[in-house]
């Protein structure tokens, strides 16, 4: 995945004032997963939310602009994701996307669940045998309209 030079700073600048996405949360009121997105130009924030990003990392002023545009949305490169977390995602989806399909239209019936109307959490959870990750989705259900 290609890195914007905006991700780059923000990400240069996060590092220099040793702060965690976590940290962030507290200091913008956003979750840390929409901080990140916003990072990674993934979603735009306000200029206030802009204003306490660049604050808290202490980068140039110059980023808050960038990050009150509208980004363009995924663009995954290649589009079968190399990164090894990433990737799980995929594979996560290519083994179970249409289990998980099959049970959400038993639940809701013919629809969708939205990625606009969504939020994502990332929990640690502890585990004896050794700690495990927790990602949360939760979305909006969009039946499909019928005409």
């Amino acid at each position: 995945m290609a890195i914007s030079d905006v991700t780059e700073k923000l990400l240069a600048a996060k590092k220099a004032a040793g702060v965690s996405f976590a940290d962030l949360e507290g200091k913008v009121g956003r979750d840390e997963v929409w901080i990140a997105s916003v990072f990674y130009r993934q979603a735009s924030a306000s200029v206030e939310e802009a204003t306490k990003i660049v604050e808290a990392i202490a980068a140039d002023e110059s980023l808050i602009e960038p990050l009150t545009e509208c980004p363009v949305k995924g663009g995954l490169d290649p589009l079968v994701p190399t990164d090894p977390l990433i990737y799980r995602f995929y594979e996560i989806m290519q083994v179970y996307g249409m289990p998980v399909k099959a049970v959400v239209h038993e639940k809701f019936g013919d629809g969708i669940m939205s990625a606009i109307d969504f939020s994502i959490d990332v929990e640690r959870e502890e585990d004896p045998k050794g700690d495990r990750v927790k990602v949360i989705m939760c979305g909006k259900f969009l039946p499909y309209k019928k005409w």
